[in-house]
């Protein structure tokens, strides 16, 4: 009994080391800055239109999500949902590989529909999270997950940076002239999300209520039951203060992983290589932080955590708005990382903690949309305020705002009414 629950912890952590492939060299480090420095007209204007799509992006998720998630609880289809969205992230990475300068709309297309499928899978993954966890481990449980999905990027940001930017003559003979050894990235993108996912996908124990055919009775059922649960919220009321609160912190979030590469580059100068290495030093400091304050998370509580996490991530995006050199942007970047990790998977496991039996692909359905239903406004913000005043470090100011406002709202969240109220209803 004790292995398998070991099995499907790793499992279910290396789906983690999969996903983190496409938010650190796509959407963060590497394809984010391409596209502003070589397929938009300028920065400035490739800074505004990168914010827009992961702005739509979030609106799309925000929407599907709970219903979703609802489909999912009442017709066993989560493991299916999360195939589907798995294998269209991968899809639209590779045809990332073939957008050439200048094709902003295409780049942009395929982007959307990449980043959707990561965030949609992303809902189903983390619904596994209270059923593979025992309520007094989950905290750790949740950090083991953010801390391997950082290794995972951090080595495929290696094999990145090793194989196709840093070398004159890059694997498999792509093309510096036209900018293919980067756009190759994608290509290892994929082929690295497609590999490590497949245990998730085939392996790991989960419930099972009836047969797939069944299914398509019970998608009405299935909204219907989110209907009736949106109804009842009221009963969670931690549930929505936490997912208030998250709501407008994790908008902050969003915005650093989607601008951190452009930002680097446009307002340091900071060239691929070192946006790569500076990538590869924030997922070590990351997994690191993940890993420690997944024990702390157990022992302190998750709001606690948060609140730590928050107050850090917030001196942090001060010194980066105002870093005048590397060097302090270096240390921004570092502690951005060392808190990042933690603030997230204190956030999943409290959510954890929050969901009561055989609703957590619904529960999780709403913390996706917790964390999307607004998180347009930072990247949409952050790409108004860079235009208005043709500043990104005006742009970014809206990161630590976001995380100040977070803050305040976490502070009415009692964590222990809200553990007594799932388990009652449980």
């Amino acid at each position: 009994m004790r292995d398998n629950y070991r099995k499907n912890i790793f499992i279910w952590s290396l789906y983690d080391f999969a996903n983190s492939s496409f938010t650190t060299l796509v959407v963060t480090f590497i394809y984010a800055t391409y596209f502003t420095e070589a397929i938009a007209e300028n920065k400035i204007i490739g800074t505004a239109l990168w914010s827009r799509a992961v702005s739509l992006t979030a609106i799309i998720v925000a929407i599907a999500s709970p219903i979703m998630g609802a489909i999912a609880d009442k017709s066993d289809l989560r493991k299916t949902f999360l195939a589907i969205m798995t294998y269209l992230s991968i899809f639209g990475s590779v045809m990332l590989y073939y957008t050439m300068p200048g094709e902003v709309i295409k780049a942009l297309t395929w982007f959307i529909i990449a980043n959707i499928g990561f965030e949609l899978g992303s809902v189903f993954y983390n619904a596994y999270l209270p059923e593979i966890a025992p309520k007094t481990k989950i905290g750790r449980v949740s950090g083991y997950g953010w801390s391997f999905g950082y290794v995972g990027g951090l080595l495929c940001l290696v094999v990145a940076l090793v194989g196709f930017v840093q070398p004159d003559i890059p694997w498999f003979g792509f093309s510096k002239e036209t900018g293919e050894h980067i756009r190759a990235t994608n290509l290892l993108v994929a082929i690295w999300f497609s590999v490590f996912s497949l245990p998730m996908l085939l392996i790991i124990n989960t419930k099972t209520k009836e047969h797939y055919k069944r299914s398509k009775l019970n998608i009405l059922s299935g909204i219907n039951e989110l209907i009736h649960t949106f109804k009842k919220l009221k009963q969670y009321k931690q549930v929505i203060k936490f997912l208030l609160s998250r709501m407008i912190y994790n908008d902050g979030l969003v915005t650093i992983f989607a601008f951190g590469g452009i930002y680097a580059a446009g307002t340091f100068g900071f060239t691929f290589q070192e946006i790569m290495i500076f990538g590869i030093v924030l997922n070590v400091t990351a997994g690191i932080g993940a890993f420690i304050f997944g024990f702390l998370d157990d022992k302190l509580g998750g709001k606690l955590t948060i609140q730590i996490t928050l107050i850090c991530l917030t001196a942090a995006g001060l010194l980066a708005i105002f870093a005048n050199s590397k060097l302090l942007f270096w240390i921004a970047g570092i502690s951005v990382g060392i808190f990042s990790g933690p603030n997230q998977a204190a956030s999943r496991s409290l959510m954890g903690r929050f969901t009561p039996k055989s609703k957590e692909n619904e529960f999780y359905g709403f913390f996706a949309f917790s964390g999307k239903m607004t998180a347009f406004i930072g990247p949409l913000c952050l790409g108004i305020l860079t235009e208005i005043f043709n500043s990104q470090r005006a742009g970014v100011s809206i990161v630590v705002i976001l995380f100040i406002i977070g803050l305040f709202l976490l502070r009415s969240v009692d964590e222990k009414g809200g553990i007594e109220k799932a388990t009652s209803v449980n």
